[in-house]
């Protein structure tokens, strides 16, 4: 399995970023997809969810309204688009592959090494 994202960088506030994370080695869309973060000194977090068909998506209440995640199954690629973004979503983007295609209650098997996102002015 390989997830690679791209996509992060820095930003002013208010700003928009668009995440990728292109995808190998399994059938991408039989699996939901994750985005997670991870802040200095803070634990890693999920903050959007897709199901294996795009049908479900779920979102943390940090972000809901702001962030939009998305996926193309014929092109292997789940995005983050996160707009209004603010210092406080400044942290390590991962993509992660969850262990089954339905979002709720299903565990993280695999990330991907992580795309930085400064969100400072």
């Amino acid at each position: 399995v390989q997830l690679v994202e791209s996509g992060g960088g820095l930003v002013q506030p208010g700003g928009s970023l668009r995440l990728s994370c292109a995808a190998s080695g399994f059938t991408f869309s039989s699996y939901g997809m994750s985005w997670d973060r991870q802040a200095p000194g803070k634990e890693r977090e999920s903050v959007a969810r897709i199901s294996s068909t795009g049908g479900s998506t779920t979102y943390a209440d940090s972000v809901k309204g702001r962030f939009t995640i998305s996926r193309d199954n014929a092109k292997n690629t789940v995005y983050l688009q996160m707009n209004s973004l603010k210092p406080e979503d400044t942290a390590v983007y991962y993509c992660t592959k969850l262990g089954r295609a339905n979002i709720w209650g299903a565990s993280p098997d695999y990330w991907g090494q992580g795309t930085q996102v400064t969100v400072s002015s």
